[in-house]
């Protein structure tokens, strides 16, 4: 008699939060579905609203998975700008990105993901700009963040080919001289 397999639920959790976290940016919120969270998860599809309310609260969780949650530096920094540069185009653009160009219908998701907009890239710059003493900081910041997403964004369009085939390195470069205000 074999003894009945026993549920791993934080080890279901990870693997669909890890499988949504993919899939969302690789298609994004909407082209995402239940079903194909929890095959690529290798899990019941009904888990996710066990484990976490439904495919909103998911991706919500999603968000927080982020490696650049925690103290981001700004987009001023290079190292910064080329780790964003790196990861929008291996991964596509994410939930993040999304905010500032495509708001979600959902309202729960649409305000979670334009406040880490603002918490990842837009509050560390208008920090950096009071304390530089610059007027308007807060629309400097939204500037600046506008910017950095629409050269990312589009980088991955092919639309514009140069921008599209140009060497990250000389991308830091010039997105850092972008956004630097001029005193």
């Amino acid at each position: 008699m074999s003894t009945p397999r026993r549920r791993d639920s934080a080890r279901s959790r990870e693997l669909l939060l890890t499988a949504a976290s993919e899939l969302f940016a690789e298609r994004g919120f909407d082209r995402s579905t239940i079903r194909d969270i929890g095959e690529r998860a290798g899990v019941d599809p009904a888990l996710i609203a066990r484990y976490f309310g439904g495919k909103s609260q998911l991706y919500l969780a999603t968000l927080m998975l982020d490696p650049f949650n925690a103290n981001p530096d700004d987009l001023l920094e290079p190292e910064r700008v080329r780790a964003l540069l790196d990861t929008v185009a291996q991964r596509g653009p994410g939930p993040i990105h999304r905010a500032a160009v495509a708001p979600h219908e959902d309202p729960e998701v649409r305000a979670a993901a334009a406040d880490q907009l603002h918490r990842r890239l837009v509050d560390p710059l208008r920090e950096r700009f009071v304390r530089e003493g610059l007027d308007r900081p807060q629309l400097r910041a939204e500037l600046a963040t506008a910017a950095f997403v629409g050269v990312s964004l589009s980088r991955s369009s092919g639309t514009f080919p140069a921008l599209a085939g140009a060497d990250t390195e000389e991308l830091v470069e010039l997105v850092v001289e972008l956004l630097t205000p001029r005193h």
